[in-house]
């Protein structure tokens, strides 16, 4: 919203010479806005998991998404071979993801932060050591991030972090695999707690302090989603951010309209944002997933005031 002044009857004098008494209230005015922009938040999305949820590269030129969790890397520690499951979009095995690489190239290019997301509610993953989660960091690095590889999944790109959506297998050694992604150089971490703090699978990640983006999962949980109320998102929030040491949070929640926990556009913007966007750690909203947001249009009726 941008700030018009009145337009009032003056001279050309008059006009020249703003009053004594207008310079304050500008100065305070100006403030003012600048705090709105400083509370501004964007929206992470997760894409990967229905093929007619449409490409990556059309996910970002929607301009709606300013993070963009690619879902799942869902196989991974004991010893087996780390594997995507992209629902369809490609197939690993045979190299096709690699087409994934100019579209990676294409999101980054406008700004938007592309992650590689870690998990989900189906696989088979847990890490069994310290050893096993500098491995897997290793893995990740050299395949995905900024290390070098003879079998890149997604080719040549370079994603810009590592997201931890960890639901099934145990919170054990999640701690020491980002610290050994941390080891490895500049790479983004983020995490999709349960709302329900602490989170039992992420609470030893988030423990080490060294995540940059925290999306709260506020569904699924009828104790601290929505059907407890505004008054019980507001209280996960706090819990949240005030026991866990990340850079920003963000308001996950689902885009379908029959997903429990889901939250009205309209009591989003107008309940919910407002009541937590004055922390200075508010990042945005998280949306599951590009599908249903592509239904419903949910990212498109809050995107200006989230």
């Amino acid at each position: 919203m941008k700030f018009i002044p009145s337009r009032a009857h003056t001279s050309n004098m008059e006009t020249n010479k703003p009053s004594l008494l207008s310079l304050p209230l500008l100065f305070l005015l100006s403030m003012a806005f600048v705090g709105i922009s400083n509370a501004a938040g964007g929206i992470a999305v997760y894409w990967g998991q229905n093929t007619a949820e449409g490409t990556l590269a059309a996910t970002c030129a929607t301009n709606n998404y300013k993070y963009v969790n690619i879902a799942f890397l869902n196989t991974f520690g004991n010893g087996q071979k780390p594997s995507l499951n992209l629902a369809g979009h490609c197939n690993p095995n045979s190299g096709t993801c690699t087409s994934l690489s100019a579209d990676i190239r294409s999101c980054q290019s406008s700004g938007i932060k592309v992650m590689l997301s870690l998990g989900g509610q189906i696989g088979t993953y847990s890490l069994s050591s310290s050893d096993d989660a500098t491995q897997l960091a290793n893995y990740l690095w050299n395949n995905f991030l900024g290390g070098s590889s003879s079998s890149r999944p997604f080719g040549d790109a370079v994603l810009d972090g590592i997201d931890f959506d960890i639901e099934i297998g145990g919170s054990a050694h999640y701690d020491d695999l980002a610290r050994s992604l941390r080891n490895h150089g500049q790479v983004s971490l983020s995490a999709a707690p349960q709302c329900i703090y602490p989170d039992q699978s992420l609470n030893t990640a988030l423990s080490t302090g060294l995540f940059d983006y925290v999306w709260i999962q506020f569904y699924n949980n009828p104790s601290c989603d929505y059907r407890s109320g505004v008054n019980g998102i507001v209280s996960s929030w706090n819990k949240f951010t005030s026991g866990v040491t990340a850079t920003k949070f963000f308001v996950g929640v689902p885009a379908a309209t029959d997903a429990n926990g889901y939250v009205p556009p309209n009591v989003l913007t107008s309940q919910v944002i407002p009541a937590v966007n004055g922390s200075p750690k508010y990042g945005g909203i998280m949306i599951w997933q590009r599908y249903t947001d592509g239904q419903t249009g949910y990212s498109t009726s809050v995107k200006g005031s989230v």
